[in-house]
């Protein structure tokens, strides 16, 4: 994005989804946003601050002093917000018309004609953030709300707006900053006997930053899954149920099932919301035992598709018949998830002759392959499923929710994005190199060079100290009109 001066320009853009729709907004920011706005559209009564004002859209010019209704091609309710209270800090005018694209575009094209420019994408935002109506992790929380697909993840970045990540930061840069200021004091101040600070006590101050920042940093394994989601694979050997598992969990037949073996010969892929978090189900052809050379082309395409995402995912779901006897392909393959995180259903229970729990024997009549035992040295967890009855189903996604949070219980802030997490984890680097400095009692001058980097490293996070590159770089990932 190119830089801009925000003290002239005016800016101008369909600020709604493109296409037909109820409502559609034009929206204005700049110094002469209100006086083009009087000439788009011809309010009933004068403009005021925060109050919405019914408008006729005319096609023709606003200062004429008679009005032709023949003339009217819409009804609008425009809105001011005079600087510096809007969301820019600039005058802003919001135009709600009609969703028809043509009207919507004549309002544009005709603002721009009357000397407002067309926006980049996100650079209404940037304004805020530049006029410090918002901090940085502000502006990417509204991307982040803008992009949510869940309820979880809206309520993230909500929070994140509200401006919660940035008040978990402040006491930590606030104790950096006395922390600096008692050290640069006793530089400054050397020659008139000043006492020099402790060793031990700048190590005890630089311990007290550690386990905030630790605990922040933490806080990205869970932030991370929550923002961008995860891929769970389904794997197994053909007519285990694969598919049948997969229309159970996204709760409709998306997924082909037949009682033939090798139905499956793509990967088939759909996202559902568990607790929140975008999980993105792979269904996969089945791993076939026997010589390449006798499966049709199109079998060994789609086995080798599901090798890839077994290998890309970052949960497994292997899937097994309770009521078949482990083959070696499937040993290979439990031997292939060990260590990862990984879940072992054993489908179709409910054709078992003795009902059986996830901590008892599992298995036909003829050789077991399921027990306890077994369970415990592969280190993965069976659960008894039938994709057929439902049952299981609860508990399956239960577990897949357990190994997708990780365990970790949601908190008011979370970093969610690298650039956050980059950020934290510098400061933390700094402050460990700036507690080695004064263990081996190094001069002040040069631990204030590792505090100073981890204080500018907590302000690239909020973005006091951020490079118009990284900023040009955010922002330009935005939708036109926000």
């Amino acid at each position: 994005m190119a830089a801009t001066d925000t003290t002239s320009d005016t800016i101008a853009a369909i600020s709604t989804p493109p296409g037909r729709g109820g409502i559609g907004i034009v929206r204005l920011s700049g110094l002469q946003a209100a006086s083009i706005a009087a000439q788009l559209v011809a309010p009933h009564q004068p403009l005021e601050h925060a109050r919405a004002r019914l408008a006729d859209v005319l096609d023709v010019d606003n200062s004429r002093t008679v009005r032709d209704e023949s003339m009217r091609i819409d009804e609008a309710v425009v809105t001011f917000f005079a600087a510096p209270n809007s969301y820019t800090a600039e005058d802003v005018v919001e135009i709600a018309a009609h969703g028809s694209p043509v009207v919507l575009e004549f309002l544009l094209r005709r603002a721009l004609e009357l000397g407002a420019r067309l926006a980049e994408p996100g650079e209404f935002t940037q304004r805020a953030f530049l006029s410090g109506r918002l901090d940085l992790t502000q502006a990417e929380a509204v991307r982040d709300l803008i992009d949510a697909q869940t309820l979880t993840q809206a309520r993230q970045a909500a929070s994140q707006m509200g401006g919660a990540l940035s008040r978990r930061v402040a006491p930590v840069k606030q104790e950096l900053v006395e922390l600096i200021a008692l050290l640069e004091a006793g530089i400054d101040f050397a020659e008139d006997d000043l006492d020099v600070t402790p060793q031990a006590e700048i190590a005890r101050r630089i311990d007290e930053l550690k386990p905030p920042l630790t605990a922040l940093e933490a806080s990205f394994a869970r932030g991370r899954i929550v923002h961008d989601g995860l891929t769970l694979a389904i794997v197994g050997r053909p007519n285990v149920g694969k598919s049948s598992l997969f229309n159970r969990l996204v709760e409709r037949d998306r997924a082909i099932v037949t009682a033939t073996p090798g139905t499956t010969r793509d990967t088939v892929t759909e996202r559902i919301s568990l607790g929140g978090i975008p999980i993105e189900l792979v269904d996969t052809a089945g791993f076939r035992e026997g010589a390449r050379e006798l499966l049709e082309e199109a079998e060994q395409l789609g086995i080798r598709r599901s090798h890839e995402a077994l290998a890309d995912a970052a949960l497994v779901l292997v899937v097994l018949d309770a009521t078949q006897p482990r083959n070696d392909e499937e040993s290979r393959l439990l031997s292939a998830v060990e260590g990862r995180p990984a879940i072992v259903a054993a489908n179709k229970s409910d054709l078992l002759e003795k009902p059986f729990s996830s901590g008892s024997e599992l298995g036909a009549p003829g050789p077991s392959h399921l027990g306890t035992g077994e369970a415990a040295s592969d280190g993965l967890t069976f659960l008894p499923t039938s994709a057929l009855t439902g049952e299981g189903i609860a508990e399956l996604r239960e577990k897949i929710l357990s190994l997708a949070s990780g365990g970790a219980a949601a908190e008011p802030a979370m970093l969610t994005n690298l650039r956050q997490h980059q950020a934290v984890a510098t400061s933390l680097s700094a402050l460990a190199d700036a507690a080695k400095a004064n263990a081996g009692g190094i001069p002040h001058e040069m631990i204030l060079l590792d505090l100073y980097r981890a204080l500018w490293a907590l302000d690239s996070l909020t973005g006091q100290t951020t490079p118009d590159d990284i900023l040009n770089l955010i922002f330009s990932t935005f939708c036109i009109g926000k």
